[in-house]
């Protein structure tokens, strides 16, 4: 019976093959070998009886069923007894072979299934295969691939048949005619040969030792002859490859005689299929084997074949494998071992034929050609040994190759030679410095457009793999330590190799670490054995400069750094010491900085620091004079390097300062001057530099020289009376001149002070006006070369300086003093006023600075016009200089900081002359030069008054020390002036306006007597204003304006007060118009206690404050309007309120600022507030108005002064300052507008408002408020919340969306009831007064107020506050008695209120428990419910009830909610299917009692809930989840329970399949009995419409049976359920089909 069921299943399976789904078969596949696993043989006999009786069965379904045997060979092959192995190999060999004509899929299939029983029955196979593979009859091709796939997989069993096999075979050979005949035999011919390669290999393992080559070697050479001289010449070229393939592993099995015989003819042979073939790899390999054997006898025919293989394989090199086709690859590979064979055996012909190739015009024979030499130099090394020096003086050529191809190429052919000495040789040097010459290369920029070879390299990759290299040799290759030390220190000083540094100096340290670890001698550089090596001065030099730039060149600061610490013994012995603390610490700062944060000046001071102890610590007092010698003639190698050179410079005066030889100093000073290229910039500055720092120590001759310097040939020769009007390039006087007098400059600032105040007249500026004057014919001719002007400039500047620093500068008088200032504004002046090129201006202005803090005083003369010179130079300029666009974002940023230092100048000018006469007149000096700037109608010029008038009055303040109180003046004049800038329309004058003020009014008090650190509360107030000033709207600018008349008005002495008013007067006139209006405003502040006088009607009044308002819209009229409307409202409120509510709807901005206005004071505002409630409840809400049309429906229509009044309501309580007014008001306010919401549900604007509300909704400006009735009422609602304290209420309802609710017909039940939450949330105490006035209107005719009360009532019952407000009982009244009202909405919202109770006050449940529970039942049985809504609230409100009602109460209705609510299961109805659920599982907790007759229940139930856990719906599936989770206690099952509360918490997601199978094995190991009950109540779900269900069924039925003991599998009606999954079997739905084959497999288990 078992073995029928088991034929059955196989059966059904087998027959459902047909299924075109991949998925289906798979499945099907699966099936099958599972029940193989378990029926191995039974199995396999069913396949095969299977296969016979459906002898038409299509091919491709065959193949499903031959795969699954084959996979229960496998497994299972060792328990397969000899009957059934010989009924598989007869089976498979007939499927093989039935089918003539080849059949892959299905053949190979069958031919696959004889391989895997051949593993145990060889003998089996071969008997039964062999008998399909007689003499004389050309056999199938399966037999044959057969055969080849055999000798793979069983080498030891199938080498013992190959000998006959071959015997038989040859004759056939001839008989082939079909070239995929051929090709097959071909397969076989070389698997054999493999095999019996690996069988002669492992003779020590083989069953048959005895076996040799010679047993093969005449049948193996029959075939060869067949497959060289026939099959080979064929015109199909997978046929060619197929021969090739096997020629490669039969040449080692040819007789060593006739192997050597036909290699003349054999590599031609093979070489020639290069042309035929553009796929090379099979022809390579075959080759590489035949080469292979070859050389294994010995052959010498190949001395002849040589040169043909060369010319055939070398182009297969040089040809770029494409690295994303892996055969390409693979050939490069075989094509190489190719010529490390030849190599081995033929090494002078070999670098004969390739050496010459490097000399090649095309790239790709290179780079080929050096690929391959590459392989020979690793691969062949013993015979390449005695050719290194010809392979070394062969690579002259390639080095001078400019591709990058080739030169990454011999990269990787010097890494090779590295390793295998020969750079050792002479010539290895130029290896090196190839090596070190591509580390050196530059960056490039690529073209943009794609290169035609996509393998093109770039420089950079270059670079990249060289200097990788040169780490790896000089760290790894131990070979390498003297080749490459100290011989690489010849490239740390020529520049060319500047872009090496860095990995030079890391390989040289390396190096030199090695060296010490060998001992001290070892690691002193032997210069005597070394001519070309850099002195220790060069060394020293070049390292020393190149680490001033730390970050360039990947970061070789720091590396030459750690060079410098490893040389110092070579360099000079006594450095050692101080080196060793010194340059680790200069390396730590470099790593401690990155390159923004390091300060170029400081790490520089650094440098020369450490040069300068450098110098100190070496004894010899001509090292240094070396060091200088080295550092002059370094100097034009860094032409086009000017920072560097710079430092250089800065470097060679530190030396020259340590020199004692007066005559050495001065020669080198004198080469210094005739060498420098003093057209650079970076030159001047150098070379003056230098002389500054030189003069530290040598002062006396450092200007002698200078002196001499002019008067020399050198100078006059390029001096005369027409090089003034001659421009020139090459000997630029100018530029000399300009040089000179920095070199001056310098020296003055770096001299020591008591030794240059003595020389500065007499000679330091005599010198230099001589140079900046020249005289022609007795005429002095002022320059305009902008280079000497700037030169000159700084030399003044600097010249000032060091008067100033010099310690007795108050007794230095300077004569030429205010010459010199005349000088400075003559060059401003010079200037065009239209742009800022130069640095002139700032330099100048500096310079004055400077000068101005010199004795003797300047004139007031001389005074007015360098202020005046200078203000209209920079305040002036047009208002983009310094900060325009430009397509070059460097030029930008050069013109902005120009700007910005200019700016800076002019500042710390006027400070310094302010700084002279700090007084109140000295002041007011000053702003008589800045007023007319500080007002002007052109913004940039305003903006900079303001800016230097803020840093002016700071500065004031900040130097002031009043000794005396007297009179500060002017503060009222200076105060008008600024105060109303801080509305000016630029930011930046706005917040420095409020500095000026700020500072003007502690300047008063200090006047006053106070101390100048005292801090005035008020006055401090103003810094708070600046923030709001950034981007101000009119409330910030209204507010900053009032504040600081506030302040100034309590602040300005009571005799300025009308110089102030009169002052502020003027500034209504002020150009920007923010400013005038900005005045009106003080000025109101500054009045206000003076009163207002109304004197005109009232209408009037409002009527013209209103069109003011239209015509400028400005923020300071507003308040003073909102001000005046409140003034008026105190007096006259009736008249106010009836004028503002006849104003034209929706309320302008303007209407709504004055009713805004009424809410300043609370008695007012209630009164205001009551006549609005009355004139809201006087009118009715809407009318009724019919369509003109027959038939058209009636619309309600909204009346016009209820509508008014809300809309006014809602602009007066959204004034903050209506608070306390509304809470009085609070509870009627409430309720009315809860009624006018409720009222205005559907209510329609009049059509003469309908046009207005289009238009003012399409207008310019911001937005108004809706006028629609609903919304307005909403808005108004949400506004009163928010004014009484309830903000929490408005926002609660806000953040679920609730106001948009409320204004929905359709949702506005659920805006209610979040309101009443946030109610009882938020506002509890408020509620009682609330309720009273809404339940009058349960009992309403309109079915929105009811809808709206009910929806409200039934929330509140959500809380407890409602109990703790002794409302409880009253309310549940109500919500009993709407159980029959005819309004469907209002019976679920009835319902859902008396389901509430249960968590609002759950502790009053049991006491109303009857009456609830009854309530819930009626409902689940409501009669008019089409739709199910009313059952849908009542089983909802049940479960929440459940918690709380009294078990006695419960029981009696327990067994009639379970069967009422089961067909929810599977209603269509999401809603329904989880809320029955969930109840199904609340009712859980009343089992206890009804112990067995509730187990029933859940027993019926089971099924569902654990399908339904597949549901489409979420909702429905954390249902199921929450139901078995509760359901699990009662099921008596502690392993099903668990797993119910782990696996299916709310949160956790679920592995469906794993959970079934876990929750069958539990029900299977408790309730074994319930088996047949399960399958039953699945097989119901078959026909489900959901796929999910539809396919968990059979899953869960398969789990099922998968876990449950034999004994009870005879419980289930198999062949009903066999015949229902064989339906289920033909599903439209692949996914269920691929279950329901999962689960026929695993029915095995029962039958």
């Amino acid at each position: 019976m078992a073995e029928a069921r088991v034929r059955r299943l196989a059966t059904t399976l087998m027959d459902a093959t047909t299924d075109k789904d991949p998925l289906v078969q798979e499945q099907i596949y699966n099936a099958l070998c599972y029940l193989g696993e378990s029926e191995p043989e039974e199995i396999l006999n069913s396949c095969d009886e299977y296969l016979r009786q459906h002898d038409k069965l299509a091919y491709p379904h065959r193949v499903i069923i031959l795969k699954a045997m084959e996979t229960v060979v496998k497994e299972n092959i060792a328990l397969l007894d000899k009957s059934t192995a010989k009924v598989v190999i007869f089976l498979a060999s007939n499927e093989m072979t039935k089918s003539k004509e080849v059949v892959r899929d299905w053949q190979q299939a069958a031919s696959n299934l004889l391989v895997a029983v051949g593993q145990r029955f060889i003998n089996k196979v071969m008997e039964e295969v062999l008998s399909k593979f007689q003499p004389g009859i050309l056999p199938h091709y399966f037999v044959l691939q057969t055969f080849a796939n055999l000798s793979v997989s069983n080498v030891f069993g199938m080498v013992p048949f190959l000998n006959s096999i071959l015997g038989t075979m040859l004759p056939m050979l001839g008989m082939a005619k079909q070239d995929h005949m051929k090709s097959v035999f071909c397969y076989a011919l070389q698997h054999f040969s493999e095999s019996i390669q690996e069988y002669l290999a492992n003779l020590d393992k083989a069953p048959d030792p005895t076996v040799r080559k010679d047993t093969f070697s005449n049948e193996i050479f029959s075939a060869y002859e067949v497959l060289f001289n026939s099959w080979l010449q064929h015109r199909e070229a997978k046929l060619r490859l197929a021969v090739v393939e096997a020629l490669g592993p039969m040449s080692y099995l040819m007789p060593g005689e006739k192997l050597e015989e036909q290699l003349p003819k054999l590599i031609p042979g093979i070489l020639s299929l290069y042309k035929k073939h553009t796929e090379a790899f099979y022809v390579s390999k075959s080759l590489c084997q035949i080469l292979e054997a070859s050389v294994n006898i010995g052959s010498r025919s190949l001395d002849v074949q040589l040169d043909s293989l060369l010319g055939t394989l070398h182009p297969q090199i040089c040809a770029p494998a494409d690295p994303s086709v892996p055969l390409a690859v693979k050939n490069h590979t075989e094509v190489l071992r190719c010529f490390t064979v030849l190599a081995c055996s033929f090494p002078d012909r070999v670098l004969t034929f390739l050496l010459p190739k490097l000399e090649s015009s095309n790239e790709r024979t290179r780079v080929g050609t050096l690929l391959i030499m590459r392989q020979i130099i690793n691969s062949a090394p013993s015979q390449m040994e005695i050719k290194k020096p010809f392979i070394l003086s062969s690579m002259r050529l390639p080095l001078q190759d400019s591709s990058n191809k080739v030169k990454r190429a011999l990269v990787q052919v010097t890494s090779a030679m590295a390793h295998h000495g020969y750079l050792e040789q002479p010539g290895g040097e130029a290896m090196v410095e190839f090596l070190v010459r591509q580390c050196a290369l530059s960056p490039q920029a690529q073209p943009k457009k794609q290169p035609l070879d996509a393998d093109d390299l770039t420089s950079d990759s270059v670079r990249s793999i060289s200097i990788n290299t040169l780490f790896l040799l000089s760290t790894t290759v131990h070979r390498m330590n003297n080749v490459l030390w100290p011989y690489l220190l010849e490239f740390v000083t020529p520049m060319q190799f500047t872009n090496a540094l860095t990995p030079l100096c890391k390989s040289l340290m390396y190096l030199a670490m090695k060296k010490q670890e060998e001992g001290e001698k070892a690691s002193l550089i032997r210069y005597d054995l070394n001519a070309n090596l850099p002195s220790p001065y060069a060394l020293t030099t070049r390292l020393l400069v190149v680490s001033s730039q730390p970050f360039l060149g990947e970061r070789r600061g720091a590396a030459a750094l750690r060079l410098l610490l490893v040389l110092p013994r070579s360099l000079h012995p006594a450095l050692e010491p101080l080196w060793s603390k010194r340059v680790p610490l200069l390396v730590e700062h470099i790593e401690e900085n990155t390159e923004k944060s390091l300060s170029q000046k400081e790490w520089e001071e650094k440098l020369l620091l450490f040069l300068q102890e450098t110098l100190a610590a070496v004894p010899d007092t001509s090292w240094a004079c070396h060091l200088v010698t080295e550092m002059c003639r370094q100097l034009s190698s860094y032409s086009g390097i000017p920072t560097e050179k710079n430092f250089l410079y800065k470097c060679i005066g530190t030396t020259l300062g340590a020199c004692t030889s007066k005559d050495f100093v001065q020669k080198q000073l004198q080469e210094l001057l005739e060498t420098a290229r003093y057209h650079e910039e970076a030159e001047r500055e150098g070379l003056a530099c230098c002389f500054g720092i030189c003069a530290i120590n040598h002062l006396e001759e450092t200007l002698a020289k200078l002196e001499e310097f002019v008067k020399s040939d050198v100078f006059k020769k390029s001096v005369g009376l027409f090089s003034i009007f001659k421009d020139r390039s090459d000997t630029d006087v100018e530029k000399i001149k300009s040089s000179l007098i920095l070199c001056y400059g310098y020296v003055a600032v770096y001299a020591p002070k008591e030794l240059v105040l003595s020389k500065i007249e007499a000679d330091i500026l005599k010198n230099i006006f001589q140079y900046f004057n020249t005289k022609v014919l007795g005429i002095k001719i002022e320059t305009k070369d902008l280079t000497l002007k700037l030169c000159l400039i700084r030399s003044i500047c600097m010249i000032s300086q060091a008067i100033f620093n010099g310690g007795k500068c108050g007794d230095f008088i300077f004569s030429r003093k205010a010459e010199l200032v005349a000088q400075m504004v003559e060059f401003i002046r010079a200037e065009p006023p239209d742009a800022l090129r130069t640095r002139v201006r700032q330099r100048a202005m500096a310079a004055c600075t400077s000068l101005l803090a010199l004795e003797p005083q300047l004139s007031d003369p001389d005074r007015t016009e360098l202020v005046d010179t200078c203000l209209a130079g920079v305040l002036a300029l047009p208002p983009e200089t310094g900060k325009e666009r430009d397509e070059n974002g460097a030029d930008v940023l050069q013109k902005e900081m120009l700007y910005d230092d200019t700016m800076s100048a002019l500042k710390d000018l006027l400070k310094r002359l302010l700084q002279r006469n700090l007084t109140p007149h000295g002041l007011q000096d000053m702003f008589a030069h800045l007023g007319p700037w500080i007002k002007s109608p052109k913004e940039q010029e305003r903006q900079r008054a303001v800016e230097l008038s803020a840093a002016l009055l700071g500065f004031y303040l900040s130097k002031l020390n009043v000794s005396t109180v007297i009179p500060f003046f002017n503060l009222g004049v200076l105060t008008a002036l600024f105060a109303p800038r801080c509305s000016d329309a630029l930011g930046s004058v706005r917040r420095d306006a409020v500095d000026c003020v700020y500072s003007l009014l502690y300047i008063q008090l200090c006047y006053e007597g106070y101390a100048r650190d005292y801090r005035d509360e008020m006055v401090e107030g103003l810094q708070a204003l600046k923030k709001g000033l950034e981007e101000p709207d009119f409330t910030v600018l209204f507010h900053t304006c009032s504040n600081m008349a506030m302040v100034i008005g309590r602040r300005v002495p009571p005799e300025q007060l009308m110089s102030l008013l009169l002052s502020m007067f003027e500034g209504l006139v002020d150009p920007d118009t923010n400013c005038s209006r900005a005045a009106t405003v003080i000025i109101n502040c500054l009045l206000k206690e003076r009163g207002g006088v109304l004197q005109e009607k009232v209408p009037d009044i409002l009527s013209i404050i209103h069109s003011k308002l239209e015509e400028v819209d400005e923020e300071h009229i507003r308040k003073a309007a909102q001000q005046t409307v409140f003034i008026l409202a105190s007096q006259h409120k009736s008249v106010v309120v009836s004028s503002l509510l006849g104003s034209s709807l929706p309320f302008d901005s303007h209407t709504c600022a004055m009713w805004r206005s009424l809410a300043s004071e609370p008695t007012l505002t209630s009164q205001i507030l009551e006549q609005l409630l009355e004139k809201l409840s006087r009118d009715v809400p809407y009318k009724e108005s019919r369509g003109f049309l027959l038939g058209s429906s009636s619309e309600r229509v909204a009346t016009l002064l209820p509508l008014a009044a809300t809309c006014a309501l809602h602009e007066i309580m959204s004034a903050p300052e209506s608070g306390p007014a509304v809470l009085g008001l609070y509870p009627l306010l409430f309720v009315t507008l809860l009624l006018r919401l409720s009222c205005t549900l559907g209510v329609q604007l009049p059509r003469s408002l309908q046009g207005r509300e289009k238009r003012s909704s399409s207008s310019q400006g911001p937005a108004p408020r809706s006028l629609q009735p609903c919304s307005s009422a909403v808005q108004t609602l949400q506004v009163l919340l928010a004014r009484a304290g309830s903000e929490q209420v408005a926002q609660a309802v806000g953040s679920a969306g609730g106001w948009d609710m409320m204004a929905s017909p359709e949702r506005h039940h659920e805006g209610i009831a979040l309101l009443a939450g946030a109610m009882a949330r938020h506002a509890g105490p408020r509620l009682p007064l609330v309720v009273k006035n809404l339940i009058p209107t349960l009992s309403s005719v309109f079915d929105s107020q009811r809808v709206t009360t009910t929806a409200f009532f039934a929330e509140l019952l959500n809380s407890n506050v409602v109990n703790d407000l002794i409302l409880l009982e009253t309310m549940l009244d109500n919500m009993t008695g709407r159980q029959k009202d005819p309004c469907q909405l209002v019976r679920v919202l009835a319902l859902r209120g008396l389901g509430n109770v249960a968590s609002g006050s759950p502790e009053k449940v049991r006491k109303h428990g009857a009456k609830l529970l009854a309530s819930m039942v009626n409902g689940m049985d409501d009669k008019d419910d089409p739709n199910n809504l009313v059952a849908l609230e009542a089983m909802s409100s049940l479960s929440k009830l459940l918690d709380h009602v009294e078990e006695r109460d419960i029981q009696s209705m327990l067994l009639h909610i379970a069967i009422r609510i089961r067909p929810f299961f599977d209603s269509e109805q999401p809603e329904l299917r989880q809320s029955s659920i969930v109840l199904f599982g609340n009712l859980t907790k009343f089992s206890q009692v009804n112990c067995e007759v509730f187990f029933e229940q859940i027993l019926n139930g089971l099924v569902p809930l654990l399908l339904h856990l597949q549901d489409p719906k979420l909702e429905v599936i954390k249902a199921c989840k929450f139901a078995l989770r509760m359901c699990g206690p009662s099921m008596g099952c502690e392993g099903l329970c668990d797993m119910f509360l782990n696996h299916l918490r709310e949160e956790r997601s679920l592995h469906y399949g794993e959970f079934m199978n876990d929750v069958c094995k539990h029900l299977m190991q408790s309730y074994p009995e319930m088996l047949n009950r399960l399958v039953s109540t699945n097989l119901f779900y078959f026909k489900s419409t959901w796929v999910d269900i539809r396919a968990a069924a059979p899953m869960f039925i398969g789990f099922l049976v998968l876990h449950v003991d034999e004994e009870h599998g005879h419980q289930v009606d198999l062949d009903q359920l066999i015949s229902a999954l064989n339906l289920l079997l033909k599903d439209p739905v692949p996914a269920v089909r691929v279950k329901v084959a999962e689960t026929l497999g695993r029915l095995v288990r029962i039958l």
